[in-house]
């Protein structure tokens, strides 16, 4: 079934929405600690909105699962890794190897084989993956690199989980597995960053940080997430997953027109390897085939820009809700 061009358009508003989010946090990491913009983004996330929104029908402990790999480690680990220097237009771009990751995982516990095309395609983002690597070895250190690597696997093992659950994208899932998070990453904050800088961002608040919140609550999660299921509801989801690789485009644009970011040349070759591998992996390069139904690709995990919503197979088209 061929998107309308009307949703097509809804398609690429999300996509920048998505984009926008990594300028957005990166404006919020200077008002708060990341644990503790962390801890605050899912409070209002997922309150009071469980209070309205049913809970998705998969077992608590698989629901916690979710929620402790895709909200808890995986944006402890991406907003540290902004914190500590990780660009955030080059952290909208590696943050989509969780396909490598789903990959894997999805082979080790479900037993599911990618077929070899896709792992070709595999290989070349994790190649310019290495190239990105090199540089940041080279210039400003790789340790926040593989922070954001690390916070990909997290995320690709939430998508293997929900896989696992057996239950379709949907934005109960976005706001229960949120519920998660709060007591986790305001711990983890009091531990590492300490009571006196919370209190300290909390009291000295400022316009840039409530409008970085409010931003990726509300943009990002609720009106990003209630158009992208709306499309999900409405078309298969091979034929609208394609449209978030234009997550990272916009994210580099975006950082550097409002940030001032200057990828380097490393950067730029080894970014634009990966989104030729996450192109093909994703089959927008591909030429079509015959699909009546439009099918999503075999085993597909609702997991999504955030944490739902594609497949292993469409995996490197499904944009994280950061």
């Amino acid at each position: 079934m061929p998107i309308q061009r009307s949703h097509s358009t809804q398609a690429v508003l999300v996509a920048v929405i998505w984009g926008l989010n990594f300028v957005a946090i990166d404006y919020g990491l200077d008002s708060f600690p990341p644990l503790l913009f962390g801890a605050l983004r899912f409070t209002l996330v997922a309150i009071p909105a469980v209070f309205f929104v049913p809970r998705p029908k998969i077992a608590l402990p698989l629901l916690v699962g979710i929620g402790m790999f895709v909200c808890v480690l995986q944006f402890a680990l991406l907003f540290s890794a902004m914190h500590l220097g990780m660009p955030a237009g080059l952290s909208s771009i590696v943050l989509q190897c969780q396909p490598m990751f789903t990959v894997l995982f999805a082979l080790l516990f479900l037993g599911e084989r990618p077929a070899r095309a896709r792992l070709a395609a595999l290989a070349l983002a994790a190649a310019g993956l290495g190239v990105i690597a090199v540089g940041r070895g080279q210039s400003a250190g790789v340790g926040p690199f593989l922070l954001v690597v690390a916070a990909g696997a997290a995320w690709a093992m939430g998508n293997v989980l929900t896989r696992k659950a057996g239950s379709q994208a949907g934005f109960g899932l976005v706001v229960w597995s949120g519920l998660v998070a709060p007591l986790p990453l305001f711990g983890l904050s009091l531990a590492f960053e300490g009571w006196s800088a919370d209190r300290e961002a909390m009291t000295g608040l400022g316009m840039s940080g409530v409008l970085a919140l409010l931003y990726v609550v509300v943009v990002s999660t609720f009106i990003g997430y209630g158009l992208w299921n709306n499309l999900l509801s409405r078309f298969p989801a091979n034929v609208v997953a394609p449209y978030s690789l234009l997550v990272p485009v916009v994210g580099i644009a975006a950082a550097a027109l409002v940030l001032g970011e200057r990828p380097t040349a490393w950067d730029w070759a080894g970014g634009g390897v990966v989104m030729l591998g996450l192109a093909l992996m994703s089959g927008v390069l591909a030429p079509r085939r015959g699909n009546a139904r439009g099918r999503a690709p075999e085993g597909s995990p609702a997991t999504g820009p955030e944490h739902e919503s594609a497949a292993v197979g469409a995996a490197a088209a499904t944009p994280t809700t950061v």
